[in-house]
């Protein structure tokens, strides 16, 4: 069932996980009171989302979290990591908090507690309540302080139980996919406003460390999807575009993080749409610069950049990601069902170079996801031997182990993902999951992966 070549090994107390995010698995989205987020009213607009996928169902989680937790128990892990539902809590965003919602969360704390499964939180996984979207989402402050208010909830209600805390998942996916790029819920194409998204969701971050901080939490911290960026060629060209590209997908995040200032190279990459801005306010830097606990980091790829021309000429209708890159093809590397490269090394790199840049400010890393969507196929044996996950995550396991090695302190790794489920605007068309789910009846079946994972914890407590 899993192949026999030696584990990579972490020090004594390295946290080993599995992460999900909640539009992607709970599924009833209309029930006990959850409101609409902006993933519903997405994934229900024709057009957008493959095959005219929804989260309404997805792997039904909400129902079957008990036999998900035993999943989890088998697998051995220390650590779960789940996010809750905006709307679940707060169904309009602001105002009356729904307590079926907190009673769901609750029951599945309570169950991994039961299960000797340190739970980990993630506040904001992407689903906006379409309320706060509609008076402008995150291209306002509002929608930060609001925020922080449903934090305090949360985390007033659980706090005593759950020790790790992620405020935002992915900001750069919420603010550059869903205000730029238009592939990610609300779907918008614009310039400032996803600036001043990007903007609001660091301040949304800093308001609730803050409101973490005042429930007793044990650890706080932010996930980021940092990015290694290599230029197609030896150019000037190509290596001027990686400096555009790491600013967008890296800088704009980690500076005012962890450095406390904004990148010095904002102006090159967005121009007019950066300089004059009115988002930002004196105390803004203070506030999203507060220490954390950790910093956690999904990571799949590299990206391979060339210089590229605005796709937009006229710059009124740029929108923030016309930055004059174009993503290259990497040639001579397997590559997976998302069309992604699979270069461990580069994990190594991206590590290594963070605490470079950093230094004593890079807090401890938690790797939050890592993992890979493969082509998998149930065999006639009724089960599916995902060779290539198992290879992936040996590789990028053994590559986190070097990082280590380097002097980075990475104390905690979560696969990516527990279940197959509901990929975005990808639909269920992509299985990242390390247990297979049949749609249709939703039963699950463990991977052979799941098995490599199992025996690769198992092994590091021989």
């Amino acid at each position: 069932m899993t192949e026999s070549r030696a584990f990579p090994r972490f020090p004594a107390g390295f946290v080993f996980g599995a992460a999900t995010a909640s539009y992607q698995i709970e599924g009833a989205a209309r029930e006990d009171g959850r409101g609409p987020s902006i993933w519903d009213t997405y994934s229900h607009t024709p057009g957008l989302v493959a095959n005219g996928d929804t989260g309404d169902i997805a792997c039904d989680h909400y129902h079957r979290y008990p036999e998900d937790v035993a999943l989890l128990r088998e697998l051995g892990v220390d650590s779960y990591r789940f996010s809750i539902a905006w709307p679940r809590i707060v169904p309009d965003g602001s105002g009356p908090v729904n307590p079926k919602g907190l009673d769901f969360y609750a029951r599945l704390v309570d169950e991994l507690l039961a299960a000797g499964i340190e739970p980990a939180a993630t506040l904001y996984h992407w689903d906006l309540p379409q309320a706060l979207e509609d008076r402008g989402g995150w291209r306002v402050r509002e929608t930060a302080e609001r925020f922080a208010e449903y934090t305090a909830v949360v985390a007033g209600h659980l706090a005593d139980r759950v020790p790790r805390w992620i405020t935002l998942n992915e900001p750069w996916c919420s603010a550059f996919l869903g205000y730029s790029v238009g592939r990610h819920a609300p779907g918008a194409r614009e310039g400032r406003g996803a600036l001043a998204a990007a903007h609001h969701l660091l301040v949304g971050h800093g308001r609730a460390v803050e409101a973490l901080r005042a429930a007793g939490v044990r650890e706080a911290g932010i996930t980021l999807n940092l990015d290694r960026n290599l230029p197609a060629t030896g150019s000037a060209a190509d290596r001027a575009a990686v400096v555009r590209a790491d600013t967008q997908h890296n800088l704009v995040w980690t500076e005012p993080l962890l450095a406390g200032r904004y990148p010095h190279t904002e102006e090159e990459t967005w121009g007019e749409l950066i300089t004059g801005q009115d988002f930002r306010r004196d105390g803004d830097l203070a506030l999203i610069g507060q220490p954390l606990d950790f910093l956690g980091i999904n990571y799949y790829r590299p990206i391979v950049v060339a210089d590229a021309p605005h796709r937009e000429p006229d710059p009124a209708l740029r929108t923030a990601t016309d930055n004059r890159y174009a993503e290259v093809r990497l040639a001579g590397a397997r590559h997976t069902a998302m069309d992604w490269p699979v270069v461990p090394d580069s994990f190594t790199d991206l590590l290594v170079a963070l605490k470079e840049r950093y230094g004593d400010a890079l807090p401890p890393i938690h790797i939050t996801e890592n993992g890979s969507a493969e082509h998998d196929e149930v065999s006639p044996d009724g089960a599916v031997h995902d060779r290539d996950r198992v290879a992936y995550l040996r590789g990028h396991l053994t590559a986190l182990k070097a990082a280590l090695d380097a002097g980075v302190d990475v104390r905690g790794y979560y696969v990516w993902s527990l279940l197959d489920n509901f990929e975005w605007a990808f639909g269920y068309g992509k299985r990242f999951g390390i247990v297979r789910v049949d749609y249709d009846t939703q039963r699950r079946t463990p991977k052979d992966s799941y098995h490599w994972y199992r025996a690769m914890i198992a092994a590091q407590r021989d």
